[in-house]
């Protein structure tokens, strides 16, 4: 039988987000760490831990059916492959960064500047949309170092915290894209390892609609449904019960993470009370 190969970052706090994800999926992955390769003993599948630049030309190749990476490699890499979803973790910003000593007012500042980078595709699209010319210095690694020693004007790099900026002189002038984890796909899978994914796939998405969203029960007068309910479609549409106590029913339903504490502001409001709110485990629609 086939098995679907998966890269995923070896090491760091995507890797440990990526295999968090799979267990979710009820996918069992064996505990040692240090091999290169592992396989589920309960599911067709088989992991690769690479660099997750080397990860789009691994798909590509077909070396790896699928991968798990930080979108701004796929974007940076541009390679043949196919997008399948954001998954919702691993955020991050890529951004400019100058001097802190230095005074900024807007893009043009970098008119004809060297820029250092690990992201020249990225850096140089964006410059070239704007219409401001560039020089840009492609280093690997260290990047914030890059204006202290001299050898560029300014920098663009992943910024999570900005301690590291703030430790090397330097200050976020502007965000030019965000970033987070991605799952993509070889162009040409074989028939049976597609059904693979798409079975991945779906669980995958119980998974994150489950962490997207959360149930509710709440209690509510009965002359305040029509209202209450209106805010709170779910799925299809609330469940209401009558209670033993005569005017008010419980109404159960499940609402978007996002938009949680504006709804719950809005029911208090119309007189909800005993509002109960759980973790969802696994959502399928």
């Amino acid at each position: 039988m086939s098995k679907l190969k998966i890269a995923i970052q070896k090491s760091g706090r995507l890797s440990e987000k990526s295999l968090e994800l799979l267990k979710d999926c009820g996918i069992k992955i064996p505990a040692s760490t240090r091999k290169l390769r592992t396989e589920s003993p309960n599911f067709p599948i088989e992991i690769l831990f690479l660099r997750d630049d080397d990860i789009p030309q691994y798909v590509e190749q077909g070396v790896a059916d699928i991968g798990i990476l930080g979108e701004n490699e796929v974007w940076e890499k541009a390679k043949d492959v196919i997008n399948i979803r954001q998954l919702g973790f691993a955020g991050c910003k890529l951004c400019l960064a100058i001097p802190k000593d230095e005074k900024y007012t807007d893009l043009s500042y970098f008119q004809d500047k060297k820029i250092a980078t690990s992201y020249p595709r990225i850096l140089q699209n964006f410059f070239d949309e704007k219409g401001i010319n560039v020089k840009i210095e492609e280093i690997g690694g260290s990047v914030e170092i890059a204006p202290s020693i001299g050898l560029a004007n300014a920098i663009f790099d992943i910024v999570s915290t900005g301690s590291t900026l703030l430790t090397n002189g330097l200050k976020e002038v502007e965000t030019v894209v965000e970033s987070q984890a991605i799952l993509i796909s070889n162009k040409n899978l074989e028939q049976e390892k597609q059904a693979i994914l798409d079975r991945l796939i779906f669980r995958i998405e119980a998974v994150k609609q489950s962490s997207e969203n959360k149930y509710i029960l709440l209690n509510a007068p009965n002359n305040k449904l029509d209202e209450i309910i209106a805010l709170l479609p779910g799925m299809k549409s609330p469940t209401v019960l009558p209670l033993a106590q005569e005017g008010w029913s419980s109404i159960h339903t499940v609402i978007k993470e996002d938009t949680f504490w504006e709804i719950i502001e809005q029911l208090k409001e119309f007189g909800a009370e005993g509002i109960l709110v759980l973790e969802i485990e696994k959502m399928i629609l």
